[in-house]
């Protein structure tokens, strides 16, 4: 029998950092190829939820033709200025279809004006352009319905953008949880309370809601545009959402139960009910602070509880310690008076 138990290798894997450095991407770039699928990942096992990639990955797209251009050209984003031109269009008509949800963002970004620049990839602009179905929509008179919808005010881009990243968030989602969390990051949070309504699912699954993409410092104007266009806003959208939502919940919940503080400890009667003052015992004293054995009520006289008769004879008095001179039979004869005054009954008032 082996004394040593087989234990399998763990595959090699690196940062999205040194893996887009070895790829020759930027990081931007990078993140748009591991959106768009053309780089794969795999949890991080240190349990902090991010993703790293596996050196057989890296060498599998360093050994495909024409590396590093064709990689570079999957990931190429354009503006709207540069995307007309690639599809040979102007730039209105070009802004047209993109409103319309004919052409589909993958990236923005927020410039100095305050102003959402949506990016495009190159290799979708060229395909829509190549297709024989679309001429008609580049060239000549745009359809009286398209028209319409653009009088209207139409504009889908945001909800397109909305679309592809949660398809994004579904893919790298590991369990029921991270599934319903990503459905969680685009409904407003009065829709999220008002499906998943028991408080500890809600804080579990805030766990796993992704943030909006970083664009700026937290709380600056860029960030909360961008959480903004993160936000569903159709009604047909929130409500296929808050469908979604429901479903996933009720997955996880049958997947993995949402933790829950401990139960407190049940407390007895007496245990939970302090005593009142008035009802703990007090020990009585003589003159010379000694013990007596006795105990009283505490608001209660000294004199003997309940009513006393009208001859009653007093019981015998404590023995005065001393030889009844000097300091001590003084005292001593002080407190037999007291002790004499308290105990004889008070005749009755007529």
């Amino acid at each position: 029998m082996p004394d040593r138990t087989y234990v399998p290798s763990r595959p090699v894997t690196c940062s999205p950092g040194r893996a887009a450095r070895e790829l020759g991407l930027k990081r931007a770039d990078f993140e748009l190829a591991v959106h768009l699928g053309r780089i794969r990942t795999v949890p991080d096992d240190s349990g902090g939820g991010g993703h790293r990639v596996e050196r057989a990955e890296i060498d599998r797209l360093r050994a495909e033709p024409g590396f590093p251009d064709t990689l570079l050209e999957r990931v190429h984003v354009v503006g709207t200025a540069e995307g007309a031109a690639l599809m040979d269009i102007p730039a209105g008509r070009f802004t047209r279809l993109a409103r319309l949800g004919l052409l589909v963002p993958v990236r923005f970004y927020v410039n100095r004006y305050r102003a959402v620049v949506w990016l495009y990839l190159a290799e979708e602009l060229r395909h829509f352009a190549t297709q024989s179905v679309n001429t008609r929509l580049l060239k000549g008179r745009t359809p009286e319905t398209l028209r319409g919808q653009l009088a209207t005010g139409v504009d889908l881009r945001a909800r397109n953008w909305r679309g592809r990243h949660l398809g994004f968030l579904l893919r790298r989602a590991d369990d029921p949880w991270g599934r319903a969390g990503a459905l969680a990051a685009l409904l407003p949070l009065v829709d999220v309370h008002d499906v998943v309504k028991d408080p500890y699912e809600r804080a579990h699954l805030n766990r796993f809601r992704p943030a909006p993409p970083d664009h700026g410092a937290p709380g600056s104007p860029s960030a909360l545009l961008a959480e903004e266009l993160m936000t569903a806003q159709d009604a047909d959208e929130i409500g296929w959402l808050r469908s979604e939502l429901r479903r996933a919940a009720e997955e996880a919940r049958a997947h993995t139960a949402a933790p829950r503080p401990a139960p407190a400890p049940r407390q007895t009667e007496s245990a939970a009910r302090p005593v009142p003052r008035h009802h703990r015992p007090v020990r009585c004293a003589t003159a010379h602070g000694e013990n007596m054995g006795s105990t009283r009520q505490a608001g209660t006289p000294w004199a003997v509880r309940g009513p006393a008769a009208p001859h009653a004879v007093p019981s015998a008095p404590p023995t005065v310690p001393g030889d009844g001179r000097g300091p001590t039979a003084t005292r001593a004869a002080r407190g037999l008076r007291v002790w004499l005054r308290r105990r004889t009954p008070r005749p009755a008032r007529v």
